[in-house]
């Protein structure tokens, strides 16, 4: 009996291309250039009568520093990366918007890092008007973008690179605690000296001035717009809330940052840097997953893999996300 193995795979294919004519290889002018980029990022589904399209705005590996998982030392990251069959030293993150089209409004779920880090990271990210643009829907023709909290991935794309207004015509929603705690001179005077926080201070102080400070702060548990009802999930940040989409029998959960990456919602008590309270973030996060296993509710990640829809089962001690299988019709 024949027992496969690489080496066996490796050398078969090594016998077949040497004993291959010369002939019938195809000249190397006739090669076809490598291509540099992936077609545009956008994927449509429905909840309901509303209809999701889901745009990516790219990507960032961030390194594995010892930091970055505050509560849990590098080389266990590393052995749990190696295991999911990740690269170690890093932890890529996509950066994934929503559009929702309820039938009445165009609405805007967080806008992804925006035009300037487009330019700078060469279109690594920021790529989310871009491929909003490719899915065939015009900034113009948004009614009204819901900010979950003000990270610079979820509103730095409010903004162009050029610092006007990225969506002319919509209103721009956001969470009241949100709001009032990064506006309060107080709470900023606290954060000096704490790189990441200071600098969120600044970066809202910058997109917020832009826009001439023109937003609708609203309450966690109320009804934002028609269908789109928020939820307040505080931890990551003070006044961090997901939304839930509602359409005849249907629903779906808008986490936001409850969890970054599914290895943080299989590590429930992993705490990321960006985690304000960490403590308090991960107790939102099991009271919230405890929930979305016990519904069966479909939930859609800002930092799952594209197009980062899918359904949670709690695992021992954790959870697992398990992906909604691509559809090729609407």
């Amino acid at each position: 009996m024949t027992v496969l193995t690489r080496r066996r795979l490796i050398t078969g294919a090594a016998a077949v291309a040497a004993a291959a004519p010369f002939a019938a290889r195809p000249p190397a002018e006739a090669a076809v250039p490598l291509a540099t980029n992936q077609a545009p990022g956008w994927y449509r589904y429905k909840v309901g009568s509303f209809e999701v399209t889901v745009v990516t705005d790219g990507a960032f590996a961030n390194p594995l520093t010892d930091t970055f998982i505050r509560n849990v030392k590098r080389e266990e990251t590393n052995k749990v990366l190696e295991a999911l069959h990740l690269p170690k030293d890093k932890v890529v993150v996509p950066y994934t918007p929503i559009v929702v089209n309820t039938g009445s409004k165009l609405v805007v779920m967080d806008t992804g890092l925006g035009g300037a880090l487009y330019q700078q990271s060469k279109g690594g990210v920021g790529q989310f008007h871009t491929n909003l643009a490719a899915a065939g829907i015009d900034a113009k023709a948004i009614n009204a973008v819901i900010i979950s909290h003000f990270h610079g991935d979820h509103i730095n794309g409010l903004i162009t690179a050029d610092n006007k207004p990225a969506f002319p015509n919509a209103e721009i929603l956001v969470p009241a605690p949100e709001w009032t705690f990064w506006n309060d001179a107080g709470e900023a005077s606290k954060a000096v000296g704490n790189m990441l926080v200071e600098g969120n201070f600044r970066n809202i102080k910058r997109v917020f001035g832009a826009l001439g400070n023109k937003v609708t702060p609203y309450d966690p548990g109320k009804e934002v717009v028609p269908g789109i009802t928020s939820l307040a999930t505080y931890g990551h940040t003070p006044g961090h809330v997901s939304h839930i989409i509602s359409s005849g029998n249907a629903t779906l959960m808008v986490q936001a940052d409850v969890t970054n990456v599914p290895l943080f919602v299989q590590n429930p008590g992993w705490c990321i840097q960006f985690d304000m309270d960490g403590a308090a973030a991960e107790a939102t996060r099991r009271k919230f997953y405890d929930m979305l296993a016990a519904e069966n509710m479909m939930v859609q990640g800002f930092h799952y893999p594209f197009p980062s829809v899918g359904f949670i089962d709690k695992v021992g001690s954790g959870y697992r996300v398990v992906p909604v299988p691509w559809n090729p019709s609407i």
